[in-house]
């Protein structure tokens, strides 16, 4: 599955231009199901970045890479238990380790930001999405972060708001900003539609 093509956007709304081998250089690589097939059309275009490379796979089994094989691979059944374990990795990582993240946007936006708050320059971050469109969105009244939004308006997981999806990005948090669609009109709420690219 190619690189999803996203609409123009406001500055603040992630690119993702895809991934790009630094040959043998320290790596670690965070990628879903949907994610991992960039990761082995890495591979496959230059396997030396797989010498000394962290692959964290998330809801998926190693043989999702195929003849690839990197130095050492961790399978975690979601993003949560791939939390503590991306964190350990980017804290002992040394300067000039590259990061490699590869599916949802949410995971991307989840692990760069705990790559940022871990010191590492945005310039070794590459990130390519592939599969769902879905968001993770934090509600900016509660707080609260919703994940797999694909809809517009939707409803705060956590506060029960009407939120209006927005296109900015908070880099630092690792989401998509919703506000409430009615607050300046209560109860007047927009048909809801379907996210777009």
């Amino acid at each position: 599955m190619p690189n999803t093509e996203f609409s123009p956007s406001i500055d603040s709304r992630p690119t993702y231009t895809g991934l790009v081998s630094q040959g043998s250089a320290p790596a670690i690589m965070v990628a879903d199901e949907a994610g991992a097939g960039a990761l082995s059309d890495l591979a496959t275009a230059d396997a030396s970045v797989m010498d000394n490379a962290h692959v964290v796979l998330v809801g998926c089994a190693a043989s999702v890479l195929g003849d690839n094989a990197p130095r050492a691979v961790h399978e975690t059944p979601d993003l949560d238990a791939a939390t503590p374990l991306v964190s350990q990795l980017l804290n002992e990582a040394r300067m000039g380790t590259q990061l490699y993240l590869a599916g949802s946007e949410g995971l991307m936006g989840h692990v760069s930001a705990l790559a940022t708050a871990a010191g590492m320059p945005l310039g070794e971050i590459q990130m390519e999405h592939r599969g769902s469109i879905a968001r993770r969105m934090q509600c900016v009244h509660c707080k609260g972060i919703t994940e797999g939004v694909t809809t517009d308006p939707f409803t705060c997981s956590h506060c029960g708001l009407t939120l209006f999806v927005r296109d900015h990005f908070s880099r630092r948090l690792g989401v998509f900003q919703g506000v409430c669609v009615d607050a300046e009109t209560p109860g007047v709420v927009p048909e809801t539609v379907e996210i777009q690219a």
